[in-house]
């Protein structure tokens, strides 16, 4: 894997085209990157944060209802950013590396930032940006401890990388620093399939940081109403 050293302030890519199955009724009209937690959509929180570290151009992949997700955020010039959309078709996500993949002519050559569009967490990303990848270095992840709908976790940490078999295991975050190449050269590459796969290919290869402040994965009614609750009274940062 030939890689580059350049590590400008990166591109983001938030991924917002799944259906938000567990949400329902909620997503029957609305899709889950725009459910209002403490008055603004959810998705908004994620562009506020790259918008603050200096993220010039963000990627936003558009599914199950895209339409209104594009009318809500626009150009992105509410956030100084300049917002492109990767349209899929609504019927059929191709998951978080298959709509990855497909926005990569967007993306750019340099390593980019993705957010997942469900995911609340207040880690300050510039800490990354303070401490750019390694040359050899296909990516970086951020693990946070196992909520209760993951108890068993996805991947362990072993000296800073990603490993399969090191303990205690945490839980992906939905937040990662990828290289193309970290898509481009993996062997099973396919219209639909999820960076799961992908991450456990690349163990041992790539960073990962464990984060235990506050995070949220979005996926039910209950967890979101928590999360409105909190930051609605003021309990976490915005």
């Amino acid at each position: 894997m030939t890689l580059s050293n350049k590590n400008p302030i990166p591109t983001a890519m938030v991924l917002a085209a799944g259906f938000g199955k567990r949400m329902r009724p909620l997503t029957d009209s609305t899709p889950k990157p725009l459910l209002p937690v403490a008055g603004k959509p959810l998705i908004e929180y994620a562009l506020d944060r790259l918008a603050r570290i200096g993220v010039e151009r963000v990627v936003i992949n558009l599914g199950y209802l895209g339409p209104k997700i594009r009318e809500q955020l626009g150009s992105g010039e509410r956030w100084g950013l300049e917002i492109r959309y990767s349209v899929e078709r609504e019927e059929e996500p191709l998951e978080t590396a298959g709509g990855i993949l497909k926005a990569l002519p967007l993306l750019g050559e340099d390593p980019f930032l993705v957010v997942n569009g469900d995911v609340w967490c207040d880690f300050d990303l510039a800490r990354w940006l303070q401490r750019p990848l390694p040359a050899d270095c296909p990516g970086r992840l951020l693990m946070v401890p196992n909520p209760p709908h993951n108890p068993e976790g996805d991947f362990g940490i072993d000296s800073g990388l990603l490993s399969g078999t090191a303990k205690p295991r945490y839980t992906f975050a939905g937040i990662s620093w990828l290289r193309p190449q970290v898509l481009t050269e993996y062997p099973h590459v396919r219209d639909c399939f999820g960076l799961g796969e992908v991450f456990t290919y690349n163990e041992d290869k790539m960073q990962a940081e464990l984060y235990e402040g506050d995070w949220c994965d979005v996926g039910t009614p209950e967890r979101l109403e928590r999360l409105d609750t909190r930051l609605a009274e003021g309990k976490v940062n915005k």
